[in-house]
């Protein structure tokens, strides 16, 4: 019998795929790369066209060695690595490890882990992609370059252990550049005016109904609007005082009732970018974690009753595309839970952004008969939760949608327009599925007007005027952070988690809740960067870049040529630094903390879960301590201080300061004020309609109010 031999990347991968081929087969795992250029020297030949010199990773010896006997009694070998890029770039490491004919065919692809995609793809094998494999390498030549030659530059001049990327600077770059809006941000004063209003019952007959039932009249809220159909906005007390005076003297008449109809048309199905956003907003993930989540659901889960399967289409994709039989599987699903109704007169095809690259179908469950709630039992918290996000977008893609009524009320008041909205849901479509979510969140619920004519009188019952100042632009958090760089053209699907991941461990930007901040450290080198080498940092450069990077993809550019025009005003930019960066120093914050070892004052540092305290005379004396910081409340198991502690999982949480001996904890920041109802002590949460919320401790209790002023620590990190 003749024997084929598979490769892929990960044991979990081949442990899916090895089920459906039969004994001719043998699946190997690369475990990633296999070869790489070397960490201790640039390992790219400047001066011969930036040739890269690459190394067989260490430690991969004895699994090399392993995958060249398998080969030996293969009569085939196939390599399956994953379906872009980087996949394509491990097979051609593999092929040159193996002396493989990289144009012979030996290569096959799928974009889902389904015994249908495998078997195909093995009767369709093809040369290796070396367009794919040049792209690659020009990233990561471009890369290295960028990193080995700034990076040192940095150790020297600011401080050692101190890195510079392509694309992570770019990304600290929006974060200083937006906490210098939020700084530089001038806020402007406004004023909204409320009136709430009721019918008048002089001006129409009452329905039957409505005769029939005594309670009391509905209260319609209407927002001033402006003077007739030319809007405004109060800008201070006196012109809001002068409305006032005006409107008291007027008599109020519907003038105007619209009514119209609208849709919300289903989501598209989740792309790399837009999972990563929805899964923090939904589920509070960060991208790591949710790309870890989707590559273990994508190279295979033990499903019982099925063994191991491929739940997910592959994961890093820009294309909203769906195949056709995914299609028709989704219909026959909404068709046999929901009905007839719920599928859309044709089938729901989106349109591409610019610059995607479309090589795969968007992210999707590979077997729609695999509910979530039917295969629970077979998958952890995270996984299953993620998996409903995907599966219930999915089938809402391909729904119907969802169709309003919408009432407008204009209200003259002398010379001054007041408008009322009211809406109604008359058909679900696909929220009956899912509801998109955004940042801020968003209410689906119906707004009820009273029953009104045009013509009618309405008595006033209340003025509520409201001062409101402009807000500068949040800052970013994780999801709206990729969006800006998907938005910009900054990155690939494959890129975002990674670079975010980076910035954090470098100490550049810290998070706190979902909250992104540069720190002192990312200011520094931004500034750096600013300075001396405005192009690496430059956004449409960057976004530029990308663009370039296709072409090679395409066959249409030579990646050499990308690094030949790179570098020239690179090296100049190096040489110009060496020459005029003065050493940098940064001033480390003294604490009044004592290091018992040598008697110091300890300094203040930033770590990977935030500050801590470290002795000033590392390396000869390394003591290092958690920085208690203490909140403006008291334990209420024993009065000591409260102070905000870090799990290992570097998520924030509130302790009493005397543990272990007081096991007071709490995740959400405790406050000094006591429930007026309970007693109990009360804690900060985040709140859609203002600042925070006051929320009592106490379950069974219920109280919770609500707080217009800024908080300086919400939430811990949910």
């Amino acid at each position: 019998m003749t024997q084929k031999l598979v490769i892929v990347e990960s044991p979990a991968k081949a442990k899916t795929i090895k089920k459906f081929l039969g004994r001719g087969y043998t699946v190997e795992a690369s475990m990633g790369h296999v070869r790489d250029l070397p960490k201790s020297q640039l390992g790219v030949d400047l001066e011969h066209h930036f040739e890269p010199k690459y190394i067989t990773i260490r430690g991969k010896g004895e699994l090399l060695a392993k995958l060249k006997k398998s080969a030996k009694k293969a009569d085939k070998i196939l390599l399956a690595t994953d379906p872009d890029r980087e996949g394509e770039a491990i097979s051609w490491h593999l092929s040159h490890v193996l002396k493989l004919d990289e144009t012979s065919a030996c290569r096959i692809e799928f974009n889902e882990i389904t015994k249908q995609a495998v078997k195909n793809a093995i009767k369709n094998p093809r040369a290796i992609d070396r367009n794919l494999v040049d792209a690659q390498q020009a990233r990561r030549v471009l890369d290295r370059v960028v990193g080995y030659q700034i990076s040192p530059l940095l150790w020297r001049k600011v401080r050692k252990g101190l890195s510079a990327g392509r694309v992570q600077s770019v990304a600290t770059r929006l974060l200083c550049d937006r906490e210098k809006e939020i700084k530089e941000f001038q806020p402007v004063e406004y004023w909204t005016l409320k009136g709430e209003f009721s019918p008048s019952d002089t001006d129409r007959r009452k329905s039957p109904k409505e005769k029939n039932s005594p309670g009391k009249k509905q209260i319609l809220e209407a927002l001033l609007y402006g003077i007739g159909d030319k809007k405004m906005e109060p800008g201070t007390r006196e012109e809001m005082d002068q409305i006032l005076a005006e409107v008291d003297q007027a008599s109020f008449q519907v003038e105007k009732i619209r009514k119209s109809s609208r849709r919300r048309n289903a989501p598209p199905p989740f792309t790399t970018s837009t999972l990563q956003q929805e899964a923090s907003r939904k589920l509070g993930f960060t991208t790591k974690k949710t790309m870890l989540l989707a590559q273990q659901l994508y190279e295979g889960i033990e499903v019982k009753g099925e063994g191991s399967v491929g739940l997910l289409t592959y994961i890093r994709t820009d294309s909203t595309r769906i195949a056709e039989t995914a299609q028709t599987d989704a219909k026959a699903a909404v068709e046999g839970q929901y009905g007839k109704e719920f599928l859309p007169k044709t089938p729901n095809v989106y349109k591409t952004r610019k610059n995607v690259q479309d090589a795969h179908e968007a992210i999707r469950p590979t077997y729609i008969r695999l509910a979530p709630d039917s295969i629970k039992d077979s998958l952890k918290r995270d996984q299953l939760r993620l998996y409903r996000l995907v599966y219930e977008r999915f089938l809402a893609s391909q729904m119907a949608p969802a169709l309003y009524e919408i009432m407008t009320v204009q209200i003259t008041a002398g010379k001054y327009t007041f408008r009322a909205r009211g809406s109604r849901k008359v058909f679900p479509g696909y929220t009956i599925v899912y509801m998109e979510t955004s940042e801020e969140g968003r209410s689906d619920k119906d707004v009820t007007l009273p029953p009104l004519e045009e013509g009618q009188r309405l008595e006033l019952r209340e003025w509520k005027p409201e001062q409101h100042f402009t807000q500068p632009p949040p800052r970013y958090s994780e999801a709206s952070l990729v969006r800006a760089m998907e938005d910009m053209g900054i990155g690939r699907p494959s890129t975002y988690s990674p670079t975010i991941s980076t910035i954090l461990s470098r100490g550049y930007v810290v998070r706190e809740g979902k909250v992104l901040y540069p720190t002192e450290l990312g200011g520094i080198v931004n500034r750096v960067m600013l300075e001396y080498f405005p192009d690496v940092i430059d956004y449409q450069f960057t976004a530029d870049m990308e663009e370039r990077l296709d072409q090679v993809e395409e066959g249409s550019l030579d990646w050499h040529k990308i690094l030949e025009d790179f570098y020239g005003p690179f090296e100049k930019y190096l040489e110009q630094a060496e020459k005029e960066l003065e050493k940098i120093e940064i001033q480390e914050e003294e604490s009044d903390v004592i290091c018992e070892n040598c008697g110091s004052r300890m300094v203040i540092k930033y770590g990977r879960y935030g500050k801590f305290l470290a002795c000033p005379n590392f390396p000869e004396c390394r003591n290092t301590k958690p920085l208690v910081e203490k909140v403006d409340a008291s334990c209420p198991k024993c009065n000591a201080a409260v102070v905000i502690r870090r799990s290992k999982r570097g998520r924030k949480f509130y302790g009493c300061e005397r543990y272990p001996d007081c096991d007071f904890i709490s995740w959400y920041k405790p406050v000094r004020e006591k429930c007026p109802k309970c007693g109990s002590y009360m804690v900060e949460k985040a709140s859609k309609t203002a600042k925070y919320r006051i929320v009592c401790s106490n379950k069974e209790c219920g109280y919770t109010r609500e707080v217009r002023e800024e908080s300086e620590d919400h939430t811990a990190e949910k």
